[in-house]
């Protein structure tokens, strides 16, 4: 089957599930489960999670927790929350890599705090879908790496045909780049002084624009410093990419400086600044630990994570940007290896579900399986670590978006 027939039939695939859910909106169903993971607490022997009206009602062992009738049962050797890409631009870079579907990073200037992810999320793009068929329920996507603020980012469920249906928060932070990969986009800012002298300049315009704004002095119209008083005045937050340990350290200064909310993406080299990044409370939404080991990369460790979760550095990972076909990875496969290299199965579990949520601000929704929360499940036919396992039915807001069979 061609490439363009099999992305035809996954929409037509798409249309019928939507269909279905549109007659399932009060579906009941109780999850089965040989091991669940609520990460929340201990995993659970002989599990079981019921789900109503699209939050789950209860989860316990099925000793405990009566299934009732009128209940669909699902049943799946490991059962866990719906897993969280932490970092990606998927929704605006596309499957084909072509101009068309490709709005992750917009050149024409190096800093555009206004763009915002939310008026190019593609959410019928062909990735999502992919993403969701491997667990992943939620995305922070949006603008890419690569200018000195390319744009915003947000915070999706990977189900539903418009922005709309998927969209949990439109605007979640402003990202940011420093270091040397700027200049690869642009004829200025070029060294990592300009850079950073920019940024610093936008935001002392900022400042004094926040200023005004409180006096009732400004209409609301300039979106550029709105956006930027908007990260002064604690409204969202930045995503610095930073990879090497000066420009990890850059980034805590100027966010020592001007006193705004900020989470680290990248950090090739955080291991060897990781009292620095404690002290500063900074959370890290880490690398793909398979990322190519080449310039700003180039000391990148499958340890890293192992030794930010022992400093007791928050951190989470993600699929990132990838300049080549399928311009996505998968996080469940990232945070595998570093399971193996030093994390651990449940922490690394962790770190793709309660924790990445915890970064992101969205833990009172998803994340975990827990009584109130959001119905977002996978359920697998083995250990979700291993290459092999297959994921067998996702769930998302109570309704089943995916089966294998």
């Amino acid at each position: 089957m061609s490439f363009p027939v099999r992305v035809l039939c996954a929409s037509l695939l798409a249309v019928g599930l939507v269909m279905v859910s549109a007659d399932r909106s009060d579906a009941q169903i109780a999850v089965k489960g040989e091991t669940v993971y609520t990460v929340s607490g201990n995993p659970i022997q002989n599990g079981v999670v019921l789900i109503k009206d699209g939050k789950i009602e209860n989860v316990g062992r099925a000793n405990r927790v009566r299934i009732p009738d009128n209940y669909e049962v699902l049943e799946a050797r490991v059962v866990t929350p719906g897993l969280i890409d932490a970092r990606s631009v998927v929704g605006l870079a596309g499957y084909y890599n072509q101009a068309h579907d490709q709005d992750q990073l917009e050149t024409s200037s190096a800093v555009q705090p206004e763009l915002r992810a939310f008026d190019s999320y593609n959410a019928r793009e062909f990735l999502v879908e992919y993403l969701r068929e491997m667990g992943m329920t939620t995305l922070h996507t949006g603008h890419g790496p690569g200018a000195v603020i390319s744009g915003q980012t947000m915070i999706v469920k990977t189900w539903g045909t418009t922005v709309d249906q998927a969209v949990i928060d439109e605007t979640t932070m402003l990202s940011i780049t420093l270091g040397s990969s700027v200049r690869n986009n642009f004829s200025s800012p070029g060294t990592r002084s300009k850079t950073v002298a920019v940024l610093r300049q936008e935001l002392i315009r900022a400042q004094d624009y926040a200023k005004k704004r409180a006096e009732g002095e400004t209409n609301g119209l300039d979106l550029k410093s709105e956006l930027l008083a908007d990260l002064l005045d604690g409204k969202v937050k930045a995503m610095v990419l930073a990879h090497t340990a000066h420009d990890i350290m850059t980034a805590l200064r100027i966010q020592r400086e001007f006193g705004f909310s900020m989470v680290l993406e990248g950090a090739a080299e955080a291991y060897l600044v990781i009292d620095e990044i404690r002290e500063a409370g900074v959370p890290v939404i880490i690398h793909p630990t398979m990322i190519r080991p080449f310039g700003e990369a180039k000391n990148s460790s499958f340890e890293t994570a192992a030794k930010l979760h022992e400093a007791g550095i928050p951190v989470a990972f993600q699929s990132g940007y990838e300049g080549y076909v399928p311009k996505t990875r998968v996080v469940r496969y990232e945070a595998a290896i570093a399971a193996a290299n030093g994390l651990g199965m449940e922490n690394a579990l962790h770190s793709i579900t309660l924790g990445a949520a915890g970064i992101l601000g969205i833990d009172n929704r998803v994340g975990s399986i827990e009584r109130g929360k959001d119905a977002d499940i996978v359920l697998f036919d083995g250990d979700p670590f291993e290459y092999l396992t297959n994921v067998e039915k996702v769930i998302i807001d109570g309704e089943v978006v995916y089966s294998k069979d």
